[in-house]
């Protein structure tokens, strides 16, 4: 499924209308419709990102967050994935390691 049927689907089971959405998100009815009609390619990143948002829907791949997830930190765990997915095994075993580290720290903090 193309990426502006993902959203004209998600908003419609979302909302009663795509209109409504347009009003919610402060977006011209008329560049939203000619936006999921032709594609979303054209459109602002900002707006495809708050859209995503607001749908709770994944701007990476328009698939659906989990009820309270935070946008930000999806795209971030993402894009470390990524990362440590390219490591070799050596690197993969020392990114563990410091993570371990960096779970440990909060025992060392101190309190006020």
């Amino acid at each position: 499924m193309v990426k502006a049927e993902i959203l004209k689907k998600e908003i419609l089971s979302q909302y009663k209308s795509v209109r409504q959405f347009a009003i919610e998100m402060q977006i011209p009815y008329s560049t939203l419709v000619t936006a999921l009609d032709r594609g979303i390619e054209g459109m602002a990143y900002g707006t495809v990102i708050k859209m995503c948002d607001k749908l709770n829907l994944n701007p990476v791949d328009f698939s659906s967050l989990e009820r309270g997830a935070v946008l930000g930190e999806k795209i971030l765990e993402n894009r470390v994935m990524q990362y440590y997915v390219k490591l070799n095994k050596t690197g993969r075993k020392k990114v563990l390691d410091l993570m371990e580290d960096y779970v440990q720290l909060e025992k060392y903090q101190i309190k006020e």
